[in-house]
């Protein structure tokens, strides 16, 4: 059976207890429903996400051992609590549930010891738990909820040994032993619920791309905390998020899906940031027109400057005015013209005539990075955008994009290109590829080339284009579906009817197995087992039930190798349809090899009495 490498995500969130003494928490809620669309999201953390609310302490700690021992050694597993963290007398650390007594904490309560058996006990190979709760301490602020009472070591409970196998975990908590984790300090009782400041900036750091600090396009526990330690403490310096990790090398949690290029941004002046804050909302409304002027500046940091200043309106500010944020935003996105290149039929060996790709925009909107997803697609910058020329020395159908990505967004220009067998016209030589040492270099997989064309000659600020839409969905998916790799819809078909084959074969296998068997039995004495299945024919088909089994896993395993390794390559709806199919696959040809082996193990060892 193969295994393959999966991630699972367990999120815990109570907000209402039985209890009076307990207060009830808002954050919960809003906690779980952010956390699991982030982390459920394929084009970010692509984890099967499991919710608990307001469960009982029973259900609770079936759920969490449950989770922990479905796991396999090469699973990555996260749990994750978002509820009131309680000590007993002697200072344990327990979770509370909905039916959770304070006098009873050991019946009616999770213990945090427990958790810890769960986590050593599982087979998979990282484990991470978030805690957002808090643990007692001396702070108070204002009108902020917080999170039970009391002083407890939360990291000393999940502090320890390695735990076996090779494997590690890590624990991240919202606070330390000597501070509340706090929900917020606008949290009345007539705010709109909100995931609570240490969920937020978790959700916040992978929704957006910002816990990528290293700007790899990939998201490491080490950078999601360092990530959330800053933000928590620039909105609660009295709130100091903290860890233990006891684990081996880095391990990846998401990815950055937006994979934005970043520039040093210059501040705007104090009187325009005055103004972005003012409490008038005309001068607000003037701010934005200022900022979106600065954004056309011919100095990408003062662009980018007054660029965050507009997101930052745009996501916080009253409707009118975040609505007019959002549209300056949008004349700083990537538009590539063209965005699709087809060379057409070209003989192999030949030198297409590059094609050119025009950026129009301000110049912060055309300082990009382009990236080339194929190693025969080649890119280089040019005064008016990039070139894109291609190598024909593969035969074949070839398709291929050039990924755009800039301090806003990120864009595909698809390249198709039909290279056919050079025909001979008379005595000519087929240019072949450049000489290379003894020892060729391996293949590129892309090839990446920063792009920033120089400012035309225009007013510094036009006037807006009119609106079209902002996200391009339709189009983005139409060009990522084009661009399909060919190689999982190939392995699951080919998967599929290999175990299809070992089916039938196992079938015909067992009918001439059983007719053998009825000859053997009027034979009589003299009679062997041997002579009447190799009359009919047992083992032939028996032997191709075996093999084809063995291929359709090895083609299953092969497809989902693929479409971890180059997930960006497909849409949502190709994942949808090959997952079920290898799926499928799988099914049959692992009851395929099952019946094989037990009509193979019958015939070895009756064979010897009949």
């Amino acid at each position: 059976m193969v295994e393959t490498q999966s991630r699972h995500a367990l999120i815990i969130a109570n907000d209402r207890y039985d209890d009076q003494g307990l207060k009830k928490l808002r954050a919960p809620a809003q906690d779980a429903t952010a956390l699991a669309e982030v982390l459920h999201d394929p084009e970010i953390g692509d984890f099967e996400v499991d919710v608990v609310r307001n469960a009982p302490a029973d259900m609770m700690r079936r759920r969490i051992q449950g989770f922990f021992n479905d796991r396999r050694r090469d699973d990555t597993a996260v749990l994750h609590f978002s509820c009131h963290g309680m000590k007993s007398e002697s200072g344990e650390l327990y979770f509370a549930a909905t039916d959770t007594d304070p006098r009873m904490l050991d019946a009616t309560a999770v213990p945090a010891q427990f958790v810890r058996r769960c986590m050593s006990h599982t087979r998979a190979r990282s484990t991470v738990l978030f805690l957002d709760c808090c643990y007692g301490g001396a702070f108070t602020r204002g009108a902020s909820s917080v999170r039970a009472s009391g002083d407890v070591n939360v990291l000393e409970s999940f502090a320890g040994t390695k735990p076996p196998g090779g494997r590690g975990w890590a624990v991240i908590t919202a606070s330390n032993s000597m501070e509340y984790a706090f929900e917020g300090p606008d949290l009345a009782e007539n705010h709109a619920p909100r995931p609570s400041v240490f969920t937020h900036a978790v959700v916040e750091g992978l929704e957006t791309g910002e816990a990528d600090l290293d700007a790899d396009g990939e998201v490491y526990l080490d950078e999601l905390y360092e990530y959330v330690f800053e933000r928590v403490q620039d909105q609660n310096p009295n709130q100091t998020p903290s860890r233990t990790v006891e684990m081996q090398g880095e391990l990846h949690l998401a990815h950055n899906r937006r994979g934005r290029i970043k520039i040093a941004a210059v501040p705007s002046p104090p009187s325009l940031l005055a103004a972005v804050n003012s409490d008038n909302a005309f001068t607000r409304q003037g701010a934005v027109l200022e900022l979106r002027s600065r954004m056309f500046n011919d100095s990408l940091a003062v662009a980018e400057g007054a660029r965050q200043h507009l997101e930052e309106i745009a996501r916080n500010d009253i409707r009118q005015i975040a609505d007019e944020a959002s549209r300056a935003l949008r004349e700083i996105r990537l538009a590539p013209s063209p965005d699709r290149l087809e060379f057409g039929p070209v003989p192999q060996g030949s030198d297409p005539p590059q094609r050119s790709v025009t950026l129009s925009g301000p110049p912060l909107a055309r300082h990009c990075v382009a990236q080339s997803t194929q190693s025969w697609l080649r890119v280089e910058p040019s005064t008016t955008g990039l070139n894109v020329r291609v190598e024909t020395f593969t035969e074949g159908d070839l398709a291929g994009d050039v990924v755009l990505k800039g301090v806003a967004d990120e864009v595909v220009v698809h390249v198709e290109v039909v290279v056919e067998p050079a025909r001979e016209r008379g005595p000519r030589t087929i240019p072949e590829p450049p000489p290379t040492d003894s020892t060729p270099p391996p293949p590129k997989d892309q090839e990446t080339v920063v792009v920033h064309t120089p400012p035309p000659q225009r007013p510094p600020v036009p006037p807006p284009p009119p609106p079209r839409d902002p996200t391009g969905s339709g189009e983005q998916q139409t060009r990522v579906a084009q661009s399909w790799f060919r190689r999982v819809p190939v392995f699951a078909t080919a998967a599929i009817a290999c175990a299809t084959a070992a089916v039938i074969a196992v079938i015909l296998s067992i009918q001439a197995a059983a007719a053998a068997v009825g000859d053997r039995s009027e034979t009589g004495p003299g009679g062997n087992i041997e002579d009447n299945v190799r009359d009919h024919g047992a083992l032939v088909p028996l032997t191709v039930s075996l093999l084809t089994a063995a291929a359709a896993l090895v083609l299953v395993a092969l497809a989902r190798h693929d479409l971890e390794s180059r997930r960006e390559s497909y849409t949502k709806s190709a994942l949808k349809v090959t997952r079920p199919l290898t799926s499928l696959a799988k099914v049959l040809a692992l009851t395929a090899l099952i019946l094989a082996a037990f009509t193979l193990l019958a015939y070895l060892v009756g064979s010897h009495w009949w």
